[in-house]
């Protein structure tokens, strides 16, 4: 696979246990692993001088829905919060075509690459009946062109309007249909090893468009393959009415009667949980990706983070959709973090290192990842590089792990490096054209949008 040497380094942010940031150093990659950090410089198949770079761990992205990246800003829905905007949406939705996930995957991708994302779990849920077949496959080959680590999901929805969910009847799927392509989609793409680029997770979209016979049958599937468990819980008030009403139970009291709790488990959101529910995620090493700039648009409310990483929930952060966010950007993500919580909990807020280690090794947890997160030997080469002697950064790099999130950094970073490749050089994507895909994504999204009628 070749060798790379980052040599010089003026600040290499590790994310370790010990919060560790060295200064001058080399780190070397091979084979896509690191080998060394410190003073030597071996020989490599490529060399990086940068003795004028802030080197971080690459930000990991556990939650986002590439496939929105062609309704975000849309006029009609921004005034919308989460129910009457998903209704609103679906309409449009269910017009999704193979091009239209393969150009909005690969935007999405590129966007993360290029601000410092090295891994994306894309939760993809909306399957329109009779041009759905190898969603999933797209996905995994805009990652490849673009050189991102992805985990994908085999998403469903099976409650539609007619039964009482929110979607409609043409992207709702039965529950043998998608055990089958879920089975499918594990054994042909997911790699468990150490520095897997492929793995897949099963996830069910919400206790709102989806039956708990799915539910049930899903969580057996996945452990009986052994892969990871993913859904929407707890992101609104109308959720909890919704499952209150059909159910009786609170929308995790819910998940943990259809075994939907444990440490294969990670919800997107989480924003409604009372306190002894969070001691029981803590107990359970069930998972939370915090989203918050989605929460923030759709006016869901604001999750309780300071009180998870105080318990021990293990919380990770995402983009969330590119129609509720509206884009790919974990940079803006961690700042957005860090202030919110200051307002919301002062100084019982978690920090700006915290927050970063909320954005690589917390959401390497979600994952079920042990080789992303930090950098330290033995640990996978996903970083990236920022220039430190930018204009923006004059005078703000006293402390540099807490530096993305008190200070924040707009814009492309200088390098993205995964697998121990470079995939973002001076800003810019190196595997692809960029102006050629932004091209093509356009004149995608504007037949998709005929389609719509829009």
């Amino acid at each position: 696979m070749g060798s790379l040497l980052i040599k010089n380094i003026r600040y290499l942010v590790t994310n370790d246990e010990n919060g560790s940031v060295l200064r001058d150093v080399s780190l070397f990659i091979r084979d896509g692993a690191i080998v060394s950090i410190g003073k030597d410089a071996p020989e490599a198949d490529e060399a990086i001088d940068a003795g004028r770079m802030v080197v971080y761990p690459g930000l990991i992205n556990a939650h986002h829905h590439l496939y929105q990246i062609f309704t975000r800003n849309l006029p009609q829905v921004q005034n919308m919060e989460l129910f009457e905007w998903l209704r609103t949406l679906y309409e449009i939705w269910k017009h999704l075509d193979g091009e239209a996930i393969i150009c909005s995957s690969a935007v999405g991708l590129g966007e993360l690459l290029k601000t410092g994302c090295t891994t994306c779990f894309d939760h993809h849920y909306v399957f329109p009946s009779a041009r759905s077949s190898g969603f999933l496959d797209m996905q995994f080959e805009a990652a490849d062109l673009l050189g991102i680590r992805m985990h994908a999901s085999r998403g469903s929805m099976s409650l539609s309007k007619k039964d009482g969910g929110l979607p409609p009847d043409s992207v709702v799927q039965t529950t043998e249909e998608i055990l089958k392509d879920s089975e499918r989609a594990v054994k042909k793409y997911h790699d468990p090893k150490p520095y897997s680029m492929r793995q897949v997770a099963l996830a069910p979209c919400s206790p709102f468009s989806v039956t708990p016979e799915l539910m049930k049958e899903t969580a057996a599937l996945a452990r009986l393959l052994k892969v990871r468990l993913h859904t929407h819980l707890a992101e609104t008030k109308d959720e909890a009415a919704f499952v209150q009403a059909r159910f009786g139970m609170t929308p995790l009291e819910l998940m943990q009667s259809l075994g939907w709790v444990g440490s294969d488990v990670w919800y997107a959101h989480g924003i409604y949980f009372s306190s002894e529910e969070l001691e029981l995620l803590a107990k359970t090493g069930t998972g939370v990706c915090h989203c918050p700039v989605s929460n923030m648009k759709l006016s869901s409310g604001v999750a309780n983070i300071s009180k998870m990483l105080k318990l021990g929930v293990p919380v990770g952060l995402g983009v969330d959709g590119s129609a509720s966010n509206d884009g790919s950007n974990m940079l803006e993500e961690i700042r957005v973090a860090y202030l919110l919580h200051r307002l919301k909990d002062g100084a019982q807020a978690p920090s700006g290192a915290e927050i970063l280690r909320m954005a690589t090794s917390g959401s390497a947890r979600l994952l079920g990842r042990n080789d992303l997160g930090e950098l330290s030997v033995g640990m996978a080469g996903d970083l990236f590089m920022i220039n430190a002697d930018r204009l923006e950064l004059t005078a703000a790099l006293s402390d540099p792990a807490a530096f993305l999130a008190t200070v924040g950094f707009k814009g492309s970073v200088d390098y993205t490096v995964v697998n121990g490749k470079v995939v973002v050089r001076d800003g810019h994507l190196v595997r692809t054209d960029e102006e050629k895909l932004s091209a093509r994504a356009n004149e995608c999204w504007k037949k998709y949008m005929y389609r719509y009628g829009s």
